[in-house]
Parts: C-alpha cells; sequence; structure tokens
C-alpha cells in the first residue's frame, strides 16, 4: 500500500478509535499501538483537524474528538477507509468478476469512465445487448461508479433517463469532448436512497411486510432499507413498511426468503410474488 493510503488509513482508525466512548487513549498509546513515533500520531491529529475533525488531545482527557461529526463526513470517511481495506483483498468479488473477463481492459476502462465523470464529458460505450439495450453502441454521460451486488456499475444519463449499466459488460469506452450538464450530489443520493438492492430508478413503491418470529429475530438488528418502520406483533412477528423503486426486485427477494415471509401490500407485489413461485415450481 502507498505510503499516503497507510496514512490516511492510520488516521481513520484513529479516528475510529477515540470516537469509541468506551476507550481513552493518549497520543503515547496511539503510537505504541500503530508502531510509530509520538510526533506522528501528533502531526495525524493535525492533519485531521485541517479535514474539519474536532480532534485534540487533551490533558487527563487523552485523544478526544469535542464536536459531534457531521453525518456527510463519516459517510465521506467511511466510503474512504471500506475503499482502501476491500481493494487489498482478494474477497473483493466484483473486482475479481471484472478482472477476470475483461483483464487489463477492465483498468482502461475505468479510468476513461472517471475522467470523463470527472471532466463532465459524455463517453461511447460499446455494451453486450441486453432485452432492456437492443444497440451495442451508446451515448451517455457518466455520472458515478458504483458496486451493488457483486458488480461494479455505471450511474449515467442516456436519452434524458437515468439507467445503470454492469462496467463489466462494456466492451469498449470511447471519450468525447461533449459536455453535459451536471447532476447534483442530491439528485443522486435520491435515487439511491429506496433502492433495495441495486435497480436505480424514481418510482416509488409502498410496501408492507410480515415476518414471522423466526425471520423477524434474523432481521431486527439489521436495516433492509434506511427508511423502514417496524411493527412488533405479540406473536413475537414484526411487519416491516419502506419505500422502494422495483417491486420486481423486493419480489425476487421475499420469493427467495421462503416461508415466513408474507406480503400484506400493494397487491401488485403479491401477484408478483405468486408467480415468481409458480414459475419457480415449474423447475420440478
Amino acid at each position: 500500500m502507498h505510503i499516503d493510503l497507510v496514512k490516511i488509513k492510520r488516521q481513520t482508525e484513529i479516528l475510529g478509535l477515540v470516537l469509541d466512548s468506551n476507550s481513552k487513549f493518549d497520543t503515547f498509546d496511539l503510537a505504541e499501538l500503530f508502531g510509530c513515533d509520538e510526533i506522528t500520531i501528533k502531526r495525524d491529529l493535525s492533519e485531521l483537524r485541517k479535514n474539519g475533525i474536532d480532534i485534540h488531545s487533551r490533558k487527563n482527557k487523552g485523544v478526544i474528538v469535542e464536536s459531534n461529526l457531521p453525518t456527510q463526513k463519516i459517510k465521506e470517511t467511511i466510503l474512504q477507509y471500506l475503499g482502501f481495506c476491500v481493494a487489498n483483498s482478494h474477497l473483493d468479488k466484483a473486482t475479481n468478476l471484472i478482472v477476470t473477463k475483461l483483464n487489463h481492459k477492465a483498468l482502461s476502462n475505468i479510468v476513461t469512465i472517471q475522467r470523463c465523470i470527472e471532466k463532465k464529458c459524455k463517453i461511447i460505450i460499446n455494451y453486450e445487448k441486453t432485452e432492456l439495450i437492443k444497440e451495442n453502441n451508446l451515448i451517455l454521460s457518466p455520472l458515478l461508479i458504483f458496486k451493488a451486488d457483486n458488480y461494479w456499475r455505471l450511474l449515467g444519463v442516456h436519452e434524458n433517463t437515468f439507467r445503470q449499466f454492469i462496467i463489466n459488460k462494456i466492451n469498449s469506452v470511447k471519450a468525447t469532448t461533449e459536455k453535459f450538464h451536471p447532476v447534483s450530489k442530491n439528485e443522486i443520493e435520491e435515487l439511491f436512497k429506496n433502492s433495495f438492492r441495486s435497480w436505480i430508478g424514481k418510482d416509488r413503491y409502498n410496501v408492507k411486510i410480515k415476518f414471522s418470529k423466526k425471520w423477524a429475530d434474523r432481521l431486527k438488528p439489521n436495516l433492509l432499507m434506511e427508511s423502514q418502520k417496524i411493527n412488533e406483533n405479540t406473536d413475537g412477528s414484526i411487519i416491516i413498511e419502506t419505500t422502494v423503486n422495483s417491486l420486481n426486485e423486493i419480489a425476487a427477494w421475499v420469493v427467495s426468503r421462503g416461508y415466513g415471509v408474507k406480503v400484506l401490500h400493494p397487491p401488485e407485489l403479491k401477484k408478483l410474488v405468486i408467480q415468481l413461485a409458480k414459475d419457480a415450481l415449474k423447475n420440478y
């Protein structure tokens, strides 16, 4: 790992450890923990302050963060940190898949896409044909590279519509000089807000699903969706209400859970689940 990445990773870990209310560290403790000089830790604290984090070494208190971190700063820090960690892990399935299929072309394509995202330039991609995409060469405005369901994906605007593309299926990318109007970060975040798995879109469906006690015990400690509401029943079962942007996606998930997961609303989701279950039974 490059020396700067080592430093950023260490600074993030210092921040994470200090934010743990059950732990107390002074600069000497941290230097010993990370195997470096105390002056290095003090330099790290200084750089964290320059990045807007109110972290200080106080007598009798140790190293503390004196102001609450903004939510956006927490998100950015987690994404950056996990990016470093996952990038150095052989368990990153999405990266393994794209390299296995495209080899060096994977790197070339991703670099070209990212540069055009930053320069706000349109690209031309040669994409494998699918049921939804009938032509190979597409002109689009690239907005974001993200990872979902074990694939690296590209969010872009094609023919005035937000669409996502699996980067493994992009055979080639050509940069153009044609500029596109940037999309705000808030608008992009809104697209992802109601994404249950990987589908990105502006549709909104309010769903209500009942889970048996067995499933409730598994799900209660976890979040299915950021906007979910949980109602607990006396028999130990729970009802989860949330908003999603694709009924097809959540219907497939419900069927894959099996017994103990029941759709209460909307009726069209019930129909989808029943049809998918019937289709699956045709295989046997």
